[in-house]
């Protein structure tokens, strides 16, 4: 019931989010008509379809996705052509009569009576469904990030529903506001047609704007910035549990001012009792710790799987940290949570520490015992114990280094360490490392395995679990394909003949692909290619100039760092050999 509730809030949210301003136009062209027969089936209809879509793309894989996008091309010329009637219905009827006129039927209804009002509505809810693509922030990204790990489910779907509902919720009173507004300025001014011009105009700016993509771009980002932290706060109140099940009293937020009478107690509440640590498979650089043997201490929990960019880019400032800190009291403790199944070989774990060069403890939670103790459902994801063995502080994932590190601070000073606040560690992070350039990202993670699998291309289809020759041209933005004899599994694609490739469409500074030799002993050796030519300055950390690579162990590789203007590219790599697995797409 709670992660219902913080669905249904998160989508309430959505209306303070600049993400949403494209589908404003279609829902504000209802302002003013019967709340109950146009407004509540419009926005019901915008919400089962989200849900439905959403729940598909989980389920179906590739072949929902295509469909899906079938339906947002039909519902981006069917709003188009409504809002062109709305503009000026002598043009919309010159440009396409008979199918403006349908819809002028369905979507206005002028004559139709109370079942054609209702009627129009709900398809124009659907359109709109169909075109809404939500930006992804905190609450949105836990729905999304369990799917992921726990498969779909019905669970899912309801809280789709919820988030949608949500959306759907803070919409309505807008209408009920704007409807008010509108009717009054026609009563009042006579602007009636005037009004109906301008709803048009921006009818046709929302569909520009979502068929340019803008709207998954730059107001994503804007989104992200505006609710990211509304968001977290909601998921902090109704969180505000003990996350181990033992119970606490929540401490006041009030600050006891460091004097030579009183001790410091940093500003950051207590958010329950540290779960146990028992549940690990194994333990690197440490034997295995408890929380009773770690009290006095201040802990950092940092979960981490070590092919996930996220986390690679945040094992700099954890590793600073541990450094910085470690004389003052502060233990560092890494909780190895997989995503991919290569990632529970302990081998892989221990070469990847040794590859980042971690030296504090790394426990392997295989089976999640840990996670699930934690409730934690992020990578990266940090917590923050004090000598008490209470959480005080979290963050999910990467960036917001400054706070950390003060709230670092914060406890040590608070366990009477002598630590005076200090400018925040500004780690040397190379190559993969390296932050990712948030202004230009255009492309997101894309999983080549079909259970996961999204924009494949390739005209063949994805064909699960059966060898399959594919082919692959030039695909649009964000798509990608295979070409030559693949079997592609449900988290990855192995090559069954040398030869074979993969192409993907991106706009972004980096371009990362997790790949692994299977059961290959030897080397597989690869060639990258960038709008058909060698990489040269563009190259990533793990080719040379030329393009030129191998696949020596399962990880992430960075194939692409354009070094000038990001533009959006052609990717193309070739395996001169036969048994690589690949798995996932990120960028940065």
């Amino acid at each position: 019931m709670t992660l219902l509730i913080i669905a249904y809030l998160g989508g309430a949210l959505t209306i303070l989010s600049p993400c949403i301003l494209p589908i404003l136009p279609f829902v504000f062209a209802r302002a003013g008509q019967s709340f109950v027969r146009s407004t509540l089936p419009m926005l019901a209809g915008m919400a089962a379809t989200f849900a439905l879509v959403a729940t598909l793309a989980a389920v179906g894989g590739s072949w929902a996705i295509r469909a899906n996008e079938y339906g947002r091309l039909v519902a981006i010329v069917l709003l188009a052509l409504f809002g062109a009637s709305l503009l000026s219905p002598r043009f919309a009827s010159t440009l396409a009569r008979p199918v403006v006129d349908l819809g002028n039927n369905l979507l206005n209804a002028s004559g139709g009576g109370r079942t054609a009002t209702v009627k129009s509505a709900l398809l124009l809810g659907v359109a709109t469904g169909l075109l809404w693509a939500p930006c992804a922030g905190p609450i949105l990204g836990l729905i999304l990030t369990g799917a992921a790990l726990q498969g779909a489910n019905l669970q899912t779907t309801f809280l789709l529903a919820a988030y949608a509902a949500g959306a759907a919720s803070s919409l309505a009173v807008a209408l009920l506001v704007g409807g008010r507004i509108f009717a009054a300025m026609k009563r009042s001014l006579g602007l009636g047609d005037r009004i109906r011009q301008v709803l048009g105009a921006a009818v046709l700016a929302g569909v520009a704007v979502i068929a340019l993509g803008l709207d998954t771009t730059l107001l994503a980002r804007l989104s992200y910035a505006n609710t990211a932290s509304l968001e977290q706060a909601v998921l902090d109140r109704l969180h505000a549990k003990p996350l181990g099940g033992a119970s606490a009293a929540i401490a006041s937020n009030d600050v006891m001012v460091a004097d030579a009478n009183k001790p410091f107690r940093a500003d950051l509440p207590v958010e329950g009792y540290a779960p146990s640590l028992d549940g690990a498979v194994e333990w690197l650089n440490s034997k295995p710790l408890t929380t009773e043997q770690l009290r006095g201490k201040v802990v950092l929990v940092d979960f981490w799987t070590y092919s996930c960019i996220n986390c690679i880019r945040t094992i700099p400032y954890v590793k600073a940290w541990a450094e910085k800190y470690a004389d003052q009291g502060l233990v560092v403790i890494g909780v190895h949570a997989p995503e991919f199944a290569f990632e529970k070989k302990v081998d892989n774990v221990r070469k990847a520490v040794g590859d980042f060069q971690i030296g504090y403890p790394v426990a392997i939670d295989n089976d999640y015992k840990i996670w699930r103790a934690f409730e934690n459902s992020y990578w990266p994801a940090a917590y923050l114990i004090d000598t008490e063995g209470q959480i005080r502080y979290h963050h999910f994932g990467e960036g917001n280094y400054g706070r950390t590190e003060k709230a670092i601070q914060d406890l040590l000073r608070e366990a009477g360490s002598q630590t005076t606040a200090s400018a925040p560690v500004a780690p040397d992070a190379k190559g993969v490392e390296a932050g990712p350039d948030l202004s230009n990202i255009r492309s997101g993670e894309t999983y080549l395995g079909y259970e996961q699998a999204a924009n494949f291309a390739s005209p063949e289809g994805l064909q699960a679990d059966t060898p399959h020759t594919y082919s692959i041209s030039e695909p649009s933005l964000n798509g990608w394909g295979l070409s030559g004899s693949w079997v592609v599994g449900r988290d990855q694609a192995t090559l069954d003949q040398a030869g074979g490739g993969i192409t993907y469409r991106f706009s972004a500074r980096d371009l990362h692909l997790v790949l692994g030799p299977g059961g290959n002993t030897k080397p597989i050796r690869f060639q990258v290619k960038i709008d058909g030519k060698a990489p040269g300055p563009d190259r990533g950390s793990d080719i040379d100039a030329d393009g030129n690579g191998t696949v020596t162990a399962t990880r992430l590789y960075q194939l692409i760092r354009q070094s000038g203007t990001v533009t959006a590219r052609n990717f193309e790599i070739r395996f001169l050999d036969p048994g690589v697995q690949a798995y996932a797409f990120t960028f940065g």
